[in-house]
C-alpha cells in the first residue's frame, strides 16, 4: 500500500559515508553475488559461501512467512521522507552546499583571511583531525577562490577538501575532489597534483584495488618534492607489498631509507617488519619488530610498542607459535590503553592507516578459534571503551575526564550478576570474515561464529534500511533474511527482556523490524540498545525510578522552513502526563534556555531538527533557535558541547528530532555522535530515531510511551507498548512509521506515578 505523506520537515544536510552496493534488488530475487558484481562490488565467494546459501534459502520461506494483505507486492511509492533523505545524502558534501557553508562561515567570520590562509587553516586541521573544521576552512577558500576568479587558488582548495574526506574515511567524495584538483591542478603541480595522486592512491589501497593503486603513486612521485618523496614512497611500498611483489617493494623501501625522515622512524620500522614477512621471513620480520619495543617514557613510546608487538605476534603465527602471538597482541591490547587519543595524519600520509581496532580484531579472531568465547567477549568489552577515546582524542574540552569518557570495562561475573532472569544482553562483534555473537544471561554465556563477512553484512543492512525509508514492500523480505541470519541461530527465550549491544554496520540496524512466522522481533521480546555490556549495567545501576518531571522543547523558531509544528504540538501533548513540567516552544527554544533548564528535569524531551555529523561526529548538533530574533539561520547545540553539560539528575533524553540515532561508525565502538555525549553529561537512558520520522505516528509513539511510563511501567516496556501501539494502527503498518526510535541505555527506568 502507498505511504501516505510525511509532514515533519527535514531541511538540514545529514553528512553522508561511502555509497553501498544494493545486495538484493528490490524488483525480484536473483543472485545476490551476480547482483553484487553486475553493480561493480568486489565479491569473494570463497568469504562465506554460507551465508549466501542461508540467504538464497530464506528467499523461499518469506512468502510463507508474509502475512496475506500486510503490503501489496509492488513497490510503494517514495514517501517525501525518503526523497528528502535521498537528496541530502546525494547533495551534502557537494561544491554548491560547501560554497553556500562557506559564504555563510565567512559572512560570520569577524576577521577575514586570505584565500591561502584558509588552505593553510584547513590542512592544519586535518593534521590534528578536526576534519570538519578542516572542510570548512576549505569551504572557505573554496567561495574565495570561486569570487576571485583564482583557479590556483581553486585547485588548492579541492586538494584540502580531498585530504579531509579521505582522512575522515569519506573515500567517495574524496575522490571526487582530488579528480578535481588534478583536472585543475596543472599550474601547481608540487602544491596539487602530488598530494592530489596520493590521496586517489590512498583511496584506492583502502579499497583493495592495488593496481590503482601503484599507478597514482606512480603519479605523485612525478611531481613530488624532496620533503613530500619519502612518504609517496612509503606509500607505495605497502602498495607493493599489498599486491604480492616484493622484490619490487624491496626496492622502493630502499629509496625511501636513502631520504630517511626522522619523525617517520617508528613506520619505516614497522613498514620493514611487514616486507620480512612479505618476503617469507619471519624469524627477521620478528626481530625486526621486537628492535622497535622501546621502554622509553616519551609520550609515543606505547603507541610505537603497540604496533611492534602487533608485529611480532603475526610474525609468530607465521613460525606456527599461536600461544607467543596471542601472548603478542595481549601486550599490544595493553599498550592499547596507555597511548595518548589523538590522530596521526603520519599513518595516512605514509599509507599504513594503522587502527587500533585491529589489534582487537586479530587477538578475538585467535581467541574465537581457540573456542574461548568468553575471554573473546571481554576482549570485545575493551575495544569498545578503546574506540570511543580514539575519536574524541583532545579535542573535547580541558574538564572533561578522559577516564570517565573511556569508561569501565566490566567483568563478566559483573555482567551476569546485574541481570535479571528475564534479561538477555546479546552482544555482535563483526570481524572481516565472520560475526562473533553473545548471549549473556545471568546464569552465563552462549558464544558464536556466524560465518558473515563485513562487507556482506554491511551492504544486508544497507538495503535494509533502504527498503524501510524508502516504503518499500521488500523491508519485510529483508527484515525476514536477517532474522534467520542473527536472530534465530541465538537461542532466545520467549518473551525475554533483549539489550542489544551492535558493532559496525549493526549500528544502523533497526533490529524491532526483524521477523520470522511468531511476528517481529518488537513484538516478540521487549528491546534496548547499549553501547556496551559495561556501559549498559553501568547505567542500569543509575537512579532507576525518578520524579514526575518534564522538561520539553519543541519546534524553535528558526525560518519558515524549518517551522515544525507537529513538534510543538507533541510537547503540548506529553506535558499533562507529568505532575510537574516545563516547555519551551518557538522562540525560547534557544541554547541558554537548553543549558539553563534541561539539567533540572527529569525527563529531557527535545523535538527539533538534528543533524548527525559522519565527517566528524562531535560536531553533529541541534538545531535551535537563535537570542536574536528574526534569526538568520540556527544557532547550533554541538556534541561536543554535550559533553560539558551537567545532567546527573536527567533520567531519560528523548531526542524527537530526525535521525538523531546516526553517526560515525567507529570500529569496535557505537555511532559516535550525540549517544556517549548524552551518556557521559549524566543521562541514563535515550531515545533517538533513526531515519525521518512522521508527525502522526510519531506523536502515537510519544503519547503512548510516555502514558505507559509515568504510569509506573519501566522504560524497554513502554516503548515496546509504543512501537506495538503504532504498529496495530493500520495507516502505520509499516516499519517506516513504527520502528524508527531505539530506546538506549538504561531499559529499567520508570517514572514515580
Amino acid at each position: 500500500m502507498g505511504l501516505p505523506p510525511r509532514k515533519r520537515p527535514c531541511v538540514y544536510a545529514i553528512k553522508r559515508g561511502p555509497a553501498s552496493v544494493p545486495l538484493f534488488p528490490a524488483e525480484s530475487f536473483v543472485n545476490p553475488i551476480k547482483q553484487a558484481r553486475m553493480a561493480g562490488a568486489a565479491i569473494d565467494v570463497k568469504s562465506g559461501p554460507s551465508m549466501w546459501l542461508v540467504l538464497l534459502a530464506a528467499v523461499a520461506a518469506v512468502v510463507a512467512l508474509a502475512a496475506p494483505g500486510s503490503l501489496r507486492a509492488q513497490d510503494a511509492p517514495l514517501t517525501p521522507a525518503a526523497r528528502q533523505a535521498e537528496a541530502r545524502a546525494r547533495d551534502a558534501e557537494t561544491i554548491q552546499s560547501l560554497s553556500s557553508e562557506g559564504r555563510l562561515l565567512l559572512a560570520r567570520d569577524q576577521v577575514k583571511l586570505d584565500g591561502y590562509a584558509y588552505c593553510s587553516m584547513a590542512v592544519a586541521a586535518a593534521e590534528r583531525g578536526d576534519f570538519r573544521e578542516s572542510i570548512e576552512a576549505a569551504s572557505r577558500a573554496l567561495l574565495v577562490a570561486q569570487q576571485t576568479d583564482n583557479a590556483d587558488l581553486l585547485a588548492l582548495s579541492k586538494r584540502d577538501l580531498a585530504i579531509a574526506y579521505s582522512y575522515a574515511g569519506d573515500l567517495d567524495d574524496a575522490e571526487r575532489y582530488a579528480k578535481e584538483a588534478v583536472a585543475g591542478g596543472a599550474k601547481n603541480p608540487v602544491q596539487v597534483l602530488a598530494p592530489a595522486h596520493k590521496v586517489l592512491g590512498d583511496i584506492a589501497a583502502r579499497r583493495g584495488n592495488t593496481a590503482a593503486a601503484l599507478t597514482e603513486y606512480g603519479a605523485a612521485l612525478e611531481t613530488a618534492s624532496p620533503r613530500y618523496r619519502p612518504m609517496v614512497l612509503l606509500s607505495l611500498t605497502n602498495a607493493q607489498i599489498a599486491a604480492g611483489d616484493p622484490a619490487a617493494a624491496r626496492k622502493t623501501f630502499e629509496e625511501a631509507s636513502a631520504a630517511k625522515v626522522a619523525d617517520l622512524a617508528p613506520l619505516y620500522k614497522r613498514i620493514e617488519g611487514n616486507l620480512l614477512l612479505a618476503e617469507g621471513k619471519p624469524q627477521e620480520a620478528l626481530d625486526a619488530f621486537a628492535a622497535g619495543v622501546t621502554k622509553s617514557e616519551r609520550g609515543d613510546a606505547s603507541y610505537e610498542n603497540l604496533w611492534a608487538h602487533e608485529g611480532m605476534g603475526r610474525a609468530y603465527l607465521a613460525l606456527g607459535d599461536r600461544p607467543k602471538a596471542r601472548a603478542a597482541w595481549l601486550l599490544a591490547l595493553d599498550d592499547s590503553e596507555t597511548i595518548r587519543a589523538r590522530f596521526r595524519s603520519d599513518e595516512f600520509k605514509t599509507g599504513l592507516f594503522a587502527d587500533t581496532q585491529m589489534v582487537f580484531e586479530e587477538t578475538i579472531a585467535l581467541v574465537v578459534e581457540d573456542g574461548d568465547y568468553a575471554f573473546a567477549w571481554s576482549l570485545s568489552e575493551r575495544s569498545r571503551a578503546r574506540a570511543l577515546l580514539d575519536v574524541v582524542r583532545n579535542r573535547l574540552a580541558d574538564g572533561v575526564d578522559t577516564q570517565q569518557l573511556n569508561g569501565r570495562a566490566l567483568s563478566l561475573d559483573d555482567v551476569r550478576r546485574a541481570l535479571r532472569p528475564n534479561e538477555a544482553i546479546v552482544e555482535f562483534h563483526g570481524l572481516p570474515n565472520q560475526l562473533i555473537a553473545w548471549v549473556v544471561r545471568a546464569d552465563g554465556l552462549k558464544g558464536m561464529t556466524l560465518p558473515i563477512p563485513r562487507k556482506d553484512m554491511t551492504l544486508a543492512v544497507s538495503d535494509f534500511r533502504n527498503a524501510i525509508t524508502r516504503g518499500r514492500p521488500q523491508a519485510l523480505t529483508y527484515g525476514t533474511k536477517l532474522d534467520a541470519l542473527l536472530i534465530a541461530p541465538l537461542g532466545l527465550k520467549p518473551g525475554e527482556r533483549l539489550i542489544i549491544v551492535p558493532n559496525g554496520a549493526l549500528h544502523y540496524m533497526p533490529f524491532q523490524a526483524l521477523r520470522n512466522a511468531d511476528g517481529f522481533l518488537i513484538q516478540r521480546h521487549p528491546i534496548a540498545l547499549a553501547p556496551s555490556a559495561s556501559v549498559a549495567i553501568q547505567l542500569v545501576q543509575r537512579q532507576q525510578r525518578v520524579a514526575s518531571d518534564l522538561v520539553a522543547f519543541g519546534n524553535p523558531r528558526i525560518a519558515p522552513a524549518f517551522d515544525l509544528p507537529g513538534a510543538e504540538a507533541e510537547v503540548r501533548d506529553i506535558a499533562p502526563l507529568f505532575t510537574k513540567r516545563e516547555t519551551f516552544l518557538q522562540s525560547a527554544v534557544t541554547r541558554a534556555a537548553f543549558s539553563d533548564n534541561a539539567p533540572s528535569g527529569r525527563i529531557v524531551h527535545v523535538a527539533t531538527h538534528a543533524e548527525a555529523d559522519t565527517i566528524d561526529p562531535l560536531h553533529s548538533r541541534i538545531l535551535l533557535a537563535p537570542a536574536t530574533q528574526p534569526a538568520d539561520g540556527p544557532d547550533s547545540l554541538l556534541a561536543q558541547d554535550i559533553y560539558n553539560l551537567k545532567f546527573d539528575s536527567v533520567a531519560l533524553v528523548t531526542l524527537s528530532a530526525c535521525e538523531t540515532a546516526l553517526g560515525r561508525i567507529e570500529r569496535g565502538d557505537e555511532i559516535m555522535g550525540f549517544t556517549r555525549a548524552f551518556f557521559y553529561a549524566g543521562a541514563s537512558a535515550l531515545i533517538v530515531s533513526m531515519w525521518p520520522v512522521s508527525d502522526d505516528s510519531t506523536a502515537l509513539t510519544m503519547r503512548t510511551f510516555y502514558t505507559s511510563l509515568t504510569r509506573g511501567d519501566e522504560a524497554i516496556d513502554a516503548m515496546q507498548k509504543a512501537q506495538l501501539a503504532v504498529l496495530a494502527d493500520k495507516r502505520f503498518s509499516h516499519p517506516f512509521y513504527w520502528a524508527p526510535f531505539d530506546l538506549m541505555g538504561g531499559w529499567r527506568l520508570a517514572v514515580a506515578p
